[in-house]
């Protein structure tokens, strides 16, 4: 399981981000940017993308429209691993992904064909961001991750 990685006992020390120092941000951008348009080709075919932190799939909601009136609307949604949000503490609804919803694992061949990098170092780059976010997480820091 790749979720085991992100359960931290102790601080994430920079030599276990070694990707993350060698490349600007720029460039983690860039990753991140490929990685995004994947996630979005997935959701397309109605498929949910799971990164190990959790998962992003496009789930029905309810939406409140008008007076009393409720609408079902398909939402994505960044859907964070239960076992990762009880380690953290972290509060938050329980949305659960559609059981007919296949889960897949991001295609890191794929993304890296779309980027222009080696397709390890986007998955090395992918796994130290999520890492350092185990990390921000662990020691109670605020963290903003803008994800389009």
């Amino acid at each position: 399981a790749k979720m085991h990685k992100y359960l931290l006992y102790n601080a994430v020390e920079p030599e276990e981000l070694p990707t993350l120092k060698e490349l600007n941000t720029v460039e983690i951008c860039k990753v991140w940017s490929g990685m995004s348009r994947h996630i979005y080709r997935q959701l397309l075919k109605k498929k949910a993308v799971d990164i190990g932190f959790g998962s992003f799939a496009v789930v029905p909601v309810h939406a409140n429209v008008a007076e009393g009136k409720v609408l079902p609307v398909e939402r994505p949604m960044f859907i964070m691993n239960k076992t990762l949000k009880m380690f953290y503490n972290l509060e938050g609804d329980e949305t659960k992904i559609p059981e007919e919803i296949p889960v897949v694992q991001p295609d890191f061949e794929d993304i890296a064909a779309h980027t222009h990098f080696r397709h390890e170092i986007v998955e090395q780059c992918v796994q130290e961001t999520l890492l350092y976010f185990a990390g921000a997480l662990r020691e109670n820091k605020e963290v903003e991750f803008t994800f389009r």
